[in-house]
């Protein structure tokens, strides 16, 4: 028995060693991970750089051709500085230069933060600029879904609406024209499309779209055009016949014109307005004819 409590002291004993052991380790790490985290934060702090620097870094950057260096620098000025003056900057350049790398996403969700946070201010006009800039540079073709031409028109007609006068005024109005113009294309499209397949009510739907809402484009000749053909093929001459009259008041030079006359010619009758007709007072709307 004695032998026992002497073995069963020898075993306590080399316990309490251990246990004071890991105390010191402990003790020991806890020191080491405190001392780490303050040089961490010692050097997170020497990297931190005064926010002008920062945005000229950018804008030199920029003025470069180094896109993706310019970016890292707004970027790090909106995160170490992000009350400051350049910060507010640095969002809008931000949303230039992610749109220059074809980033549109990043673009868009920029310019829309900076529009939302400063409204008033003289860059918001530029950041609304380029959201519109992002939807007008992925419009697809005319024969896919015009998701984005549709996003295009409406983010610069808010451009035109909110900043009346800007400096991107006119480049506006001229991508919106295009814009359209690609809208009403599709328009055209679909109702070719029922009109090669006969079916005549939906190709008139279409193209009575593109002359009553997209009336200033290029398309609106062929959809008059288009209008004498589908009438006629359906048997409602009349309708036909003020189609072509409309069409050939205003583009009495139009080869579209030309095959409409021939068209109505080879079945003995001519153009004729029928004043009662949608096209009559819809020509007199948009065309003041």
């Amino acid at each position: 028995m004695a032998t026992l409590s002497h073995g069963n002291a020898a075993r306590n004993g080399r316990m309490i060693v251990r246990l004071a052991v890991v105390a010191a380790c402990a003790g020991l790490l806890g020191a080491c991970t405190t001392k780490d985290d303050k040089l961490d934060i010692q050097s997170y702090v020497d990297t931190i750089e005064p926010a002008d620097a920062l945005y000229n870094q950018g804008l030199a950057n920029l003025n470069a051709g180094n896109l993706r260096e310019a970016a890292k620098k707004f970027e790090a000025v909106d995160r170490q500085h992000p009350y400051s003056e350049f910060a507010r900057k640095a969002n809008v350049m931000a949303a230039w230069t992610s749109y220059k790398l074809g980033k549109f996403d990043d673009a868009i969700q920029a310019a829309r933060r900076f529009v939302n946070l400063y409204p008033t201010d003289e860059d918001a006009a530029y950041a609304q600029y380029i959201i519109g800039l992002c939807y007008f540079s992925q419009m697809p073709e005319v024969t896919r879904d015009q998701r984005e031409t549709k996003l295009a028109v409406q983010n610069f007609n808010e451009l035109l609406e909110r900043y009346p006068g800007s400096i991107y005024e006119e480049d506006a109005k001229a991508k919106i024209r295009a814009a359209r113009d690609q809208l009403a294309g599709k328009e055209m499209q679909i109702g070719r499309y029922y009109l090669e397949r006969r079916e005549y009510p939906g190709a008139i739907n279409r193209f009575r779209n593109v002359v009553e809402e997209y009336s200033n484009t290029r398309q609106v000749e062929e959809a008059l055009a288009r209008l004498v053909e589908t009438y006629y093929a359906m048997g409602l001459v009349s309708e036909a016949q003020t189609a072509a009259a409309v069409l050939g008041h205003n583009f009495p030079d139009s080869q579209w014109y030309a095959d409409s006359y021939a068209l109505l010619k080879s079945g003995g009758v001519e153009p004729r307005e029928n004043t009662g007709s949608w096209i009559s007072r819809t020509g007199k709307r948009v065309f003041g004819s």
